[in-house]
């Protein structure tokens, strides 16, 4: 972490969940000064989890639905009724299964597609210095959600420079097939006030999205390894980093039964365990990583099941914290039930795509490179 406290540029996180976004910031030498987060499973999992990675105690600042909380009230709990600071920003990525094409598909009409609207709302009424919007690319790809996604984008036209891009982890060393829609957004006034202009000028190039040389475009530059049957050990190919492969991350079975969460599983019995090749990824579930490869897009709800590489049984706690790149130190509470342990896991943004983020982010307000 970064412990120049004159840095830590304030954060408020909305739908804050396991925190994962939140430590990729944390990370960067942001200060997260609030967050929300209304499932009490998750406020749980979010507490212990940081709290036992960071050996400090952390609280979810506000664990009321976002639609009841006013702008007065975020900005005096975050600020401790104080002056709202000069520079700081929000953060979030409201629940996506309605823009999800492997979800309910509803849109902006449905339950968690109207906290799209809520949340650039609060952006608007807060007005931070910078804010950052995550989602699933369904809202930025698909045409009937393109609409809505290109009206919330307007609504921030007036007071802000926005930014939009999908991001795959994959490019960026996370062993995870997981493009997600990023939009950023710069207060004019703020970068006016930054630059002494009246007018921002045309050509000026405001945010440089992260990109890594070592990982760009991974899914097609590499020849990935095509099925092996289940208990055949396949070779390794010498050409891939091993940065996008999950063996080196989940099948060393001594180091995670050592760990944390590491022994932790849903174990119903089924044949498939042993027939699925390892992987074989074609169906809608029981979806058999493979050990030289990256694993599909984390989602370990009711309706999609990964299988370990060499093991006859689904992926362990701490095994998908790895997948989505989430510091061995952070720790679920055993309580905590295993069905919203792997939710919370699957809804946030790996780590390490949230670090290169929030480095970007920072480079672009203070203007130098980290």
């Amino acid at each position: 972490m970064n412990n120049n406290q004159s840095n830590n540029i304030p954060i408020l996180s909305f739908f804050t969940g396991a925190g994962f976004l939140d430590i990729g910031f944390m990370k960067a030498g942001f200060q997260i000064v609030w967050t929300n987060e209304y499932d009490p499973h998750f406020v749980k999992g979010f507490e212990y989890g940081l709290s036992s990675m960071t050996g400090k105690l952390h609280k979810i600042a506000n664990s009321s639905s976002i639609v009841g909380i006013g702008p007065n009230q975020i900005a005096r709990e975050a600020f401790h009724n104080t002056p709202i600071p000069e520079t700081f920003g929000i953060i979030g990525g409201p629940p996506c299964p309605d823009f999800s094409v492997g979800g309910k598909n509803k849109g902006r009409t449905g339950e968690n597609g109207t906290l799209s609207k809520v949340y650039v709302d609060k952006i608007m009424d807060l007005q931070p210095t910078f804010f950052l919007f995550e989602n699933v690319k369904g809202l930025f790809k698909t045409a009937r959600h393109r609409e809505f996604f290109d009206s919330l984008r307007l609504q921030f036209s007036e007071h802000y420079l926005t930014d939009v891009r999908i991001l795959n982890a994959l490019d960026f060393g996370v062993p995870q097939d997981r493009e997600r829609v990023f939009m950023v957004g710069l207060k004019k006034k703020w970068l006016k006030k930054k630059l002494s202009v009246r007018n921002i000028p045309k050509d000026y190039s405001w945010f440089q999205w992260p990109m890594d040389h070592r990982f760009a475009g991974s899914k097609q530059r590499f020849v990935w390894p095509r099925e092996t049957p289940f208990g055949i050990t396949p070779e390794k190919p010498i050409s891939i980093p091993e940065e996008l492969m999950v063996g080196p991350i989940i099948c060393n079975l001594e180091e995670i039964a050592s760990l944390p969460n590491g022994l932790e599983g849903l174990r119903p019995l089924s044949d498939k365990y042993y027939v699925i090749h390892e992987g074989d990824v074609s169906r809608k579930s029981f979806k058999r990583l493979h050990r030289w490869r990256y694993s599909p897009t984390a989602a370990y709800g009711h309706n999609e099941v990964h299988l370990h590489p060499t093991q006859p049984r689904r992926l362990t706690i701490r095994e998908t914290l790895r997948i989505q790149s989430v510091p061995d130190t952070y720790i679920l509470p055993r309580e905590m039930p295993l069905t919203y342990k792997f939710k919370t896991i699957g809804n946030g943004v790996p780590v390490k795509l949230a670090h290169v983020m929030a480095v970007a982010i920072r480079n672009m307000i203070e203007g130098e490179k980290r």
